[in-house]
């Protein structure tokens, strides 16, 4: 059985979050074929004290540490599109414009799976929610009547008891915690509405090294980039929300993207 995959984000370092477990559960699979899209270069993120790069350059820095990333969790993305818009504008460009050049590399791609943010956009950053918005339309346009492909819709999650969970342990830490009705702060969804917990231990230390090379963002990606054993039991686990095909209720969790697809 073919397992093709496109995943669509807005961010370099979203995808070393959101999917490279997955993938790195995957990369020996000679059915696999994964293909990257980003929206934005990530060229407005945060610059930290003296790390070297200026507004000019973040962006080609944050280009080569998500390449760089995907080498160093050992699988390269088949195709890697890279939409070319302002990082921090995504939500200003026309959806339909977005739709329509995500639902051209979809009609090219003809992916099993597609994978992408939800309403929530996991952080409510507005570039995270266009971005999932425009590869929502971009698949419906597609998967009706679709010969080939398209057989299942993902949104990348939090539950909400693990947000809950984190955010206690981020108390007792003395750490901030987040406060889901802020833009930019995490927030979860109802535990039910989960469909897929991918359990990504075994290629833990793989994400990880993969996290490692996003070399720019380790000031916002982590409290403590140094201490690999708590980023591993962090990145343990991959959540999915299943937007299509509707998911009945009372439907058993899955444990990989493609189960249940043959």
């Amino acid at each position: 059985m073919s397992r093709t995959l496109v995943a669509v984000f807005a961010h370099p370092d979203d995808d070393a979050y959101g999917i490279a477990g997955t993938v790195a559960l995957h990369a020996d699979d000679p059915e696999f074929r994964f293909t990257l899209v980003h929206a934005t270069d990530g060229g407005a993120g945060d610059i930290r004290a003296e790390f070297a790069a200026t507004r000019q350059t973040l962006g080609t820095i944050r280009r080569a540490e998500d390449e760089a990333a995907w080498r160093a969790l050992g699988r390269v993305p088949d195709r890697h599109e890279w939409l070319g818009y302002q990082d921090g504008a995504v939500s200003a460009v026309p959806p339909d414009e977005l739709a329509e050049r995500i639902a051209g590399i979809l009609a090219e791609e003809r992916p099993d799976v597609v994978a992408t943010f939800g309403p929530d956009g996991i952080f409510g950053h507005p570039d995270h929610i266009a971005i999932g918005a425009a590869t929502d339309s971009a698949f419906h346009r597609l998967a009706p009547g679709a010969e080939r492909g398209f057989r299942r819709l993902c949104h990348g999650a939090v539950p909400e008891s693990v947000f809950r969970r984190w955010n206690e342990q981020r108390a007792s830490m003395g750490l901030f915690v987040f406060e889901p009705a802020k833009v930019y702060h995490m927030r979860g969804v109802p535990d039910e509405r989960i469909g897929i917990t991918v359990d990504c231990r075994p290629v833990a230390a793989r994400k990880v090294a993969g996290l490692g090379e996003h070399r720019s963002q380790h000031h916002v990606m982590s409290d403590d980039p140094s201490d690999t054993e708590r980023w591993k039991r962090l990145v343990s686990r991959e959540w999915w929300v299943v937007a299509w095909p509707e998911r009945a209720a009372g439907a058993p969790m899955l444990s990989d993207m493609f189960e249940a697809l043959d």
